[in-house]
């Protein structure tokens, strides 16, 4: 029956096409695409991009369209060997601290302004330029290795010299070529699908290389090709036209054109994207639409993310300060100067003289030259160095959160990723947290828990008390585990994750190409634990199957539904084929997937674990699995299923699967049919032996449609196969049934719902079944009265089913109706028509689409709702109050509707039970206004009611008045009024007196738009974690971005800046490695402007006594290593493992996370006084060493070196006093940075005669060491400079300590749990 019906709409369709084209000849020309329904104009054809066939036949148009289409070749580098050292240095130059670099070299060549040889002082540029080239050059060469290698690859394209399919490289395809791909090869560029050895037109991809996830997606041959043999290249007469190149991954718009004009509408479930990988099918011929970087792959390749952080602007502005402060010094410098000659008119033995004695420099130009002079001398008060100083702390950082044991995740074999590796200090200044709600702060497991059903609702206790037993035994279990735990499960985690993350946003690199050779494991579906899939019946539901026959449907139909038992049949028909589930075996083409640990396998008695055991032989593993029965394209469902044996379900019950004498049931409850159990599911695993008994695996695209299949299912109800054409399952009261599947209406976020078009086996019918939100559905029930009684009943049962479903979400579950519709065939072939013109709509497609959706989902019959519980993740009540103690707002954004939203709120203790709950909920702006005002005038007298006791800080940007216990909830279409900009003031004041905000109802780019609003209009941090596809804006938009690797795919992951497994890791990486991140880079960074500015110091009032003339009292070489290798790596090591307060002390006390949110650790008074310490430490040095010698007849190097020593020894002692801890990596490096300096000076002194003229520095440190002056000019030097600095660390600490010193005092108090006793291991020091 499937033929005749399958041509006949493949007729139908080439008559209102036909009919389209001569209706509308007169709105639009042959090349623009649309339907009648347009009523703009449409775009030109130049707009679209047409594809005609590399073929014979084609060559004259070919060449015309597509001389300017790329070819397939990849280039992601950005050097050739011939133009790497000009760009390198060109782009190199663009930075403004080389550019001031070069600008001190080309002023230190001038003769009347030199301060140093002209080659030292090109020693600190050409080092910075070698280092920064050698790190681009290998990037860049790996790029190309890796470029080389894909271009390499081989594919098989139709040569129309030869007539046949031959091997070519990848980049040698073109648009146009035909391109024949194998199982498991993967997709070399964007291509139409034409052909699919699969019966019914089906390709299956794998497309975890784009969007991370790794469930089996259906691609569809192009209508009119399903049932043609493999498409013949030299017969292909038609052409493509669709839209140009773009990045959206889930749209795709154009049609074919035959030779007869007739057109047929292309979508994405036509399009195979480059880097996917064919699956289960055992080949696909294709034509190519894009090619190289035109594809959508490339076109998304962004690279890693770069922002800068909140810390990296402040000291941006206080570099300009000491820009300020070197010029006032060399300006000083510059009077002195003109002062000096002014006085001093004998010009002295190295001035320059005229023929009569006269010097030639007048005091305004000694002034002048002394002031380019002292730039040059001085140019390290300007710390270029700092900002590669803190690349390299950045770095060492992110190693360390990296490889952070308590980020691992057994469950799933993850640990913490990071893809920004430039704004981890932020985590330590986080002020608000949005937050998505399923699949973060819950499992995203969805388990079945109760349903309503003709406004009769089923409680399923026997399922709640199987999912206790679940729940205990997971607990103990976790137990179990977590006792045996060692390190080698941490041994796959190491610093590599870092890399793999940042290349998974680049594009598909060759190693899913060598999977594709063969390799195949066992598959690990999503959604498919047994908490998941082991559904028990409700007991008083199951009574009623009894009365389920085909008979209900020939005594009452379905145009007026009447019976309850047809709406029970109806409503687990609609669960089972109301989604996009593919049903598969695991004896069918595997998946690209890890092997499960055996920390998953799933709990089983004992001897049948041992029987488990048995089957895991290595000769066992080493082959995959085959069906006993060979499947052949020409086998009907029927025949298919007669071949492979459908496995039928047996109820079991809890107190069936652990006897206990208070709960038996009767044994007529225990159904099995033909002998044969059902599984589950495929449980990750195992590896059943190969048989005929095949199980049946669903692969759902998300938890909900998993859930309600599984449902489905333990109600006899079995999704068995499922094709372009038809939908099988099995019903046992029905037997097989199998709908011809007209129709997929999928989900979006506009309309709420998802639908199905059939053809009922039963009625032969059009029956239209529709799931969704409530809020979606109850507006598009039957409302014309037909005057009859039915008119009451589906009253009563919408009523009825709104009162249940309000107790669902009030219980916290995810509630979902199940809708469905009758249509006759006129009905039907009046919306088909204008259906198929918008499908084959380029411009104006998702408009039309929605536009016919629209028309379709009216006039619902009401089935039911499905109330489906997601569980909290472990840990996220204590996460959420230790965060809110931190100074943490937290903000719930999700898209259920507002009672579930609001107990997974109380569940998870963003709301506490005495928390007044505020809903924010308007039909228009002006509502929402007034309800505003309200409001405040409600806050207003609780505020007063609460000042006497209420402590919690206000921020900066909200009302003196405290905040109050009290919570706001508002939904998705008051949000809208909320953004508007005339309200958006009012409503963050709101927010601003209240302790928690939830958003329900809300759509991803509300979600975007209120973070974007929160962080610009209140200038605080944000960051926004979520799971989902729905989150990517958000997370985007905040300041920093958490990605959690869930069960909806990657690509929040990969749109985010790090990336965790759970939202209890949060806690840790905020409160402990942000408050760390940020305290060691500000205190390093503060350090970093008190070193350079206590050397230049010195040299400044070396100046007032040698005549301000611009002579530093060292060699030059000293002076310029001094910053270069003597003093560079101490404080690197000290902003990367410095730490002011254990890990466990930041943990248990979390309000220590204010000092760091509220930049303490860096003001502007902590840098004023770094200044001026500097200032005093140099001058202390200076003039110690200067009484000590003065009125003997010391050179000048002589002097020079105990003053700079003296200065070394302060600076490197300084650091130890501002550290917090440490240990023996700080002792190694100031030890070996001491060694190196004295090192230096006696090779050098030896060696270099006449390294530095005029002056000579033979021999000097030499002298220096044996002269007991030199030692008492160090030690007095450093006591008197370090005096102060040491005594305020000490009053500090105990008179004035401050929280984090209080708290440090706590250290080896505080007891610790058995979990940090175990995990105290770590694989890198913290």
């Amino acid at each position: 029956m499937a033929q005749p019906l399958r041509w006949a709409r493949y007729r139908w369709h080439r008559l209102i096409s036909s009919k389209g084209r001569e209706d509308g000849n007169t709105r639009r020309d042959a090349s623009s695409p649309g339907g009648n329904r347009l009523r703009q104009p449409s775009k030109t054809a130049s707009k679209h991009r047409i594809v005609i066939p590399c073929l014979g036949h084609f060559k004259d148009e070919y060449e015309k369209v597509s001389k300017h289409y790329r070819n397939n070749r990849l280039r992601t580098t950005k050097y050739t060997l011939w133009n790497f050292i000009p760009r390198n240095l060109f782009e190199q130059f663009h930075r403004i601290a080389n550019l001031y670099f070069l600008f001190i070299v080309v002023l230190n060549w001038i003769p009347v302004v030199e301060a140093f040889q002209k080659e030292i002082t090109m020693i600190p540029l050409l080092v910075v330029l070698t280092i920064i080239a050698v790190k681009d050059g290998l990037e860049d060469y790996a790029k190309y290795k890796l470029d080389k290698k894909l271009n390499n690859l081989l594919t098989q394209v139709y040569c129309r010299h030869e007539r046949a399919y031959v091997d070519k490289f990848w980049k040698d395809v073109t648009v146009g070529d035909f391109i024949r791909l194998s199982c498991n090869e993967e997709i070399p560029a964007d291509m139409v699908l034409l052909y699919s050895t699969d019966a019914d037109g089906i390709c299956y991809i794998e497309t975890s290389s784009l969007d991370g996830e790794t469930n089996l997606k259906q691609r569809q041959v192009v209508r009119g090709f399903e049932e043609q043999s493999e498409v013949d290249p030299e017969q292909f007469s038609s052409k493509i036209e669709c839209e140009s190149p773009n990045n959206d991954l889930n749209s795709f718009r154009g049609f074919v054109e035959h030779s007869n004009q007739e057109r047929v509408g292309l979508s994405k479930e036509n399009l195979l994207l480059r880097g996917c990988t064919i699956r289960n099918t055992e080949a696909v011929v294709g034509i190519v639409v894009y090619a190289g970087h035109e594809t959508k792959a490339m076109l998304n390749n962004t690279g890693p993310r770069h922002k800068r952080s909140k810390l990296e602007k402040r000291v941006n502005s206080h570099i300009l300060w000491c820009v300020l402060l070197l010029l006032v010094m060399c300006s000083v410098g510059a009077v002195g100067k003109g002062t000096w000659l002014n006085r001093y008119p004998e010009p002295p033995l190295y001035g320059i003289t005229d023929s009569t004695g006269n010097q030639v420099v007048t005091p305004a130009l000694g002034a002048f030259y002394l002031f380019w002079r002292m730039i040059i001398l001085l140019q390290v008060l300007i710390p270029v160095s700092l900002y590669v100083s803190i690349e390299l702390v950045k770095l060492g950082q992110i190693y360390l959160i990296q490889n952070d044991i308590d980020f691992y995740h057994e469950k799933t074999n993850t640990t913490i990723q990071c893809g920004a590796l430039n704004i981890a200090e932020d985590l330590g200044q986080i002020e608000y947290i949005f937050s998505d709600k399923t699949g973060t702060l819950t499992e995203n497991k969805m388990v079945f828990r109760r349903c309503t059903i003709a406004g009769l609702e089923y409680g399923h206790e026997d399922n709640a008390r199987r999912l206790e037993l679940y729940q205990d035994a997971d607990s103990e279990d976790e137990d179990m585990a977590f006792s045996s735990h060692t390190l080698r499960h941490v041994s796959r985690v190491k610093m590599s994750h870092l890399n793999a993350f940042l290349s998974s946003k680049s594009l598909h690199r060759s190693a899913a190409s060598s999977f594709a050779l063969g390799s195949r494991h066992m598959r690990q579906l999503a959604f498919s634990s047994p908490i998941e899939t082991d559904v028990v019946p409700d007991r008083q539901l199951m009574q009623k199957f009894s009365r389920i026959s085909s008979h209900v449907y020939a005594h009452f139909g379905m145009e007026h539904m009447t019976s309850e038992t047809l709406h029970i049949a109806e409503f687990f028909i609609a669960l089972a084929i109301c989604n996009t589930v593919i049903v598969s075996t695991p004896s069918q083409p595997s998946q690209k997937r890890l092997w499960p640990s055996l920390a998953k396998l799933p709990v089983v008695p004992l001897d049948e674990f041992r029987k488990i055991l048995d089957k895991f032989s290595v000769r066992k593993l080493s082959s995959p699995p085959v069906l006993s029965t060979r499947l052949t394209p020409s086998d009907s469902p029927k025949n298919i299923a007669e071949k492979v044996d459908i496995v039928r379900p047996k109820v079991q019950f809890p107190s069936d699967i652990m006897p206990s004498p208070a709960d038996s049931l009767s044994p007529d409850l225990s159904t099995q049919r033909d002998g044969i159990k059902l599984s589950s599911s495929c449980h990750p695993g195992f590896l059943p032996e190969p048989s005929s008994e095949s199980q049946l695996c669903y692969e759902a695209e998300s938890p909900d449609e998993a859930a309600l299949v599984h449902a489905a299912r333990a109600y006899l109800c079995i999704l068995e196969s499922r094709s372009p054409d038809q939908v099988t399952i099995d019903f046992e009261p029905l037997g097989t049934l199998t709908f011809q599947l007209l129709h997929i209406l999928p989900f979006d976020a506009n309309r709420k719902r998802m639908s199905v078009v059939v053809r009922h086996p039963i009625l032969k019918q059009v029956v239209v079944y529709t799931k969704g939100a409530d809020s979606a559905i109850m507006n598009l029930l039957q409302s014309e009265p037909t005057g009859m009684d039915i008119d009451a009943r589906n009253q009563k049962i919408k009523e009825r089913t709104q009162r249940h479903l309000d107790e669902y979400a009030r219980k916290g579950l995810r509630t979902l109706c199940i809708a469905s519709k009758v249509m006759s065939d006129f009905e039907y072939e009046e919306w088909l028509k204008e259906h198929f013109i918008a499908e084959s709509d380029i411009d104006s497609r998702e408009e039309l689409l929605l536009e016919s959706a629209l028309r379709l989902e009216n006039n619902l019959t009401l089935l039911g709702a499905t109330g489906i519980e997601d569980r909290l993740q472990e840990g996220v009540p204590d996460t959420i109050a230790s965060l809110r103690r931190a100074g943490i707002t937290i903000w719930m954004l999700t898209g259920d509707k507002h009672e579930t939203a609001v107990n997974i709120a109380h569940a998870c203790r963003l709301l506490e039970p005495d928390d007044e709950l505020f809903t924010l909920k308007s039909t228009s702006q002006v509502k929402m206004i007034v309800q505003l005002s309200l409001f405040f005038c409600q806050f207003q007298g609780t505020a007063a009611a609460q000042s006497s006791y209420l402590s919690i800080s206000i921020p900066r940007f909200s009302p003196k008045e405290p905040r109050v216990s009290a919570g706001l909830i508002i939904d998705g279409p008051t949000l809208a009024f909320a953004l508007h900009e005339t309200v958006q003031s009012r409503f963050l004041q709101l927010t601003a007196r209240v302790r928690a905000v939830i958003c329900c109802r809300a759509t991803p780019l509300q979600k975007s738009q209120l973070v974007k609003l929160v962080r610009k209009e209140l200038k605080v941090m944000t960051l926004a974690v979520g799971d989902g596809a729905n989150d990517v804006s958000m997370i985007q938009v905040a300041d920093v971005g958490i990605g959690i690797s869930g069960q909806e795919g990657m690509q929040a992951v990969m749109a985010s800046d790090f990336a965790i497994s759970q939202f209890k890791h949060l806690n840790k990486l905020l409160l402990v490695h942000g408050h760390w991140c940020y305290t060691r880079l500000a205190n390093m960074v503060l350090y970093f402007f008190y070193k350079n500015l206590a050397y230049v110091a010195v040299l400044f009032w070396y100046q007032f006594f040698n005549g301000f003339s611009g002579i530093a009292m060292t060699d030059h070489w000293s002076l310029i290593f001094f910053n270069l290798l003597f003093t560079s790596v101490p404080p690197i090591m000290y902003g990367v493992l410095d730490k002011d307060v254990s890990a466990e002390v930041l943990l248990h006390l979390p309000e220590l996370y204010k000092t760091s949110q509220r930049s303490e650790p860096y003001v502007s008074s902590a840098f004023l006084i770094n200044l001026i310490d500097a200032f005093y430490q140099s001058l202390s040095c200076f003039f110690i060493t200067y009484k000590t010698y003065a009125g003997s007849d010391i050179d000048i190097f002589s002097f020079g070196g105990p003053l700079n020593t003296s200065i070394f020894v302060i600076i490197l002692l300084h650091l130890v006093i501002e550290s917090k801890s440490l240990n023996w990596i700080h002792m190694t490096v100031l030890v070996g940075s001491v060694v190196l300096y004295f090192f230096f000076g006696v090779v050098f002194g030896a060696s270099c005669i006449l390294c530095n003229p005029p002056a000579n520095p033979y021999w000097i440190m030499q002298r220096n060491l044996r002269d007991p002056k030199f030692y008492l000019v160090c030690i007095m030097s450093t006591l008197v400079a370090l005096f102060p600095r040491y005594i305020f660390r000490v009053m500090q600490s105990t008179v004035f300590p401050t929280p984090l010193m209080k708290a440090k005092r706590l250290e080896g108090r505080i007891p610790v749990p058995r979990k940090s006793h175990l995990h105290g291991g770590r694989i890198a020091p913290l």
